[in-house]
């Protein structure tokens, strides 16, 4: 038995040529939406975004700088700008307040804490302070609280 040989080269035509490069231009503009929402965020929209989400107005601005740093230095300031625009995301929102109440950084690869006495949570637990801070002067704790 003989074989028959494919006798037909792979030549590129100008219609193939077109093809693909409409498919690659095509493909690149896939993930734009996404692209565009990280070009347009900000520490103002990000500041916005904390204190709906904490529900508190007096946060810091500084803070604020550091912490959207470190979400976009985790590779999720895509999904913090999808977040500000009104997209849900409930493990992205629980993660920016508990960056707020814990001050650690939100970057699992980062062990910086960006703040300590103004985290949250000694706002949350008003019967005590942050340890080794000073509450007032010395014997200030031999006197009974205000109630």
């Amino acid at each position: 038995m003989t074989q028959a040989k494919d006798t037909t080269s792979a030549t590129l035509t100008r219609r193939g040529l077109l093809s693909a490069v409409s498919a690659m231009s095509v493909l690149s503009l896939s993930q734009w939406p996404e692209r565009a929402f990280a070009a347009e965020l900000d520490v103002d929209a990000f500041f916005a975004l904390s204190q709906e989400l904490v529900g508190q107005s007096d946060l810091s601005k500084d803070l604020a700088t550091k912490m959207l740093s470190a979400f976009s230095a985790s590779d999720r300031a895509d999904r913090v700008s999808a977040l500000a625009a009104g997209e849900s995301d409930d493990e992205l929102a629980n993660s920016i307040v508990a960056s707020w109440y814990t001050g650690e950084s939100p970057d699992p690869d980062d062990l910086e804490v960006l703040t300590y006495t103004d985290a949250l949570i000694w706002q949350a637990m008003d019967y005590t302070k942050p340890m080794a801070y000073c509450g007032g002067a010395m014997g200030y704790w031999a006197d009974p609280p205000v109630a």
